[in-house]
Order: structure tokens, then C-alpha cells, then sequence
């Protein structure tokens, strides 16, 4: 398990980490669109943490906002659905040439602070409920310890 302090995770013997060149095995997103690179604290099929490193060089920040530059939260989320997808992929035992994770729906969204260049997103995704292909995540979104973003989001496994 891993545990948050100070923003730097604490890995203890049994955790289970998905480093980028797995994730991208995954899931089939890819620059500019996929934004996380390295998942931790994975418990197969309940929970995990992804790693979003935010730089300078990050392509929104562009025109979001030049003056200051702020992710949008929308990526925040998109984040969180990238992490669950990867989990529930690697909990299955599957890669994205034959199965994908369609994202359905986003409940009970918030956005607390925002995140800029140089912020370490740690994206927190707990299996909230699964039926089927169907399944639910509470995901929360923190900066060095702070709840930045969170939100309750529902995703489909199918055939590809």
C-alpha cells in the first residue's frame, strides 16, 4: 500500500505499480491525450493511484490561460478515467487491442483548487460499484496532500 505524505508516496513491499510502458499497452491513448504516467498503490480491481507530473510544456496551457496558466478541469477528470480504464485493464488482464474502456458519465464533480506547471497530480480511483461490463469509480484528484478535484465516474468495458 501507499500513503500520501507531503505529496510523495510511501511504497510498502506489496504494492503493485504500472509504469508508462504498460499503461500504454492498456489503454490506447496517446500524446497529447494521454495523461498519466505512472500508476501506484494498485489493488487489482478496487484502487489505484496515477502520477500526472503537470509541466510548462503541457499543449493547453497555451490558450488556458496564457497569463495564467491553469489544466483545465476537464483533463483533471479525464486523468481519473484514464487511471481507473488502466486499472480495471490490467485487473482483467487485457490490452486495448481487444477490449476498451468507454467513459459514460461524470456525477457530483468538483474542482477545489486549481493545478499548474509544476504540480504532481496523484489521482485516487476507488471501485465504487461494478455490474457487468459496467463500473463505477470515486475518484479524487490531490496536490501535495490537497483535494483538488473529485468526482464520481462510470465507464464500460467492450470488445474493441
Amino acid at each position: 500500500m501507499t500513503t500520501l505524505t507531503n505529496e510523495k508516496p510511501v511504497m510498502t513491499p506489496d504494492s503493485i505499480t504500472i509504469e508508462y510502458d504498460e499503461i500504454i499497452r492498456l489503454i490506447p491513448h496517446r500524446f497529447p491525450m494521454l495523461l498519466i504516467e505512472k500508476i501506484i498503490d494498485v489493488v487489482p480491481g478496487e484502487s489505484a493511484v496515477g502520477i500526472k507530473n503537470v509541466s510548462i510544456n503541457e499543449w493547453y496551457f497555451q490558450g488556458h490561460f496564457p497569463k495564467k496558466p491553469v489544466m483545465p478541469g476537464v483533463l483533471i477528470i479525464e486523468a481519473m478515467a484514464q487511471t481507473a480504464a488502466a486499472m480495471v485493464m490490467h485487473y482483467l488482464g487485457t490490452h486495448d487491442k481487444e477490449k476498451l474502456v468507454y467513459f459514460m458519465g461524470i456525477d457530483e464533480a468538483k474542482f477545489r483548487k486549481m493545478v499548474g506547471p509544476g504540480d504532481v497530480l496523484h489521482l485516487s480511483v476507488k471501485k465504487h460499484q461494478q455490474r457487468g461490463p459496467v463500473w463505477r469509480f470515486k475518484c479524487e484528484a490531490y496536490v501535495n496532500g490537497e483535494l483538488v478535484a473529485e468526482a464520481m465516474e462510470t465507464a464500460m468495458i467492450a470488445d474493441n
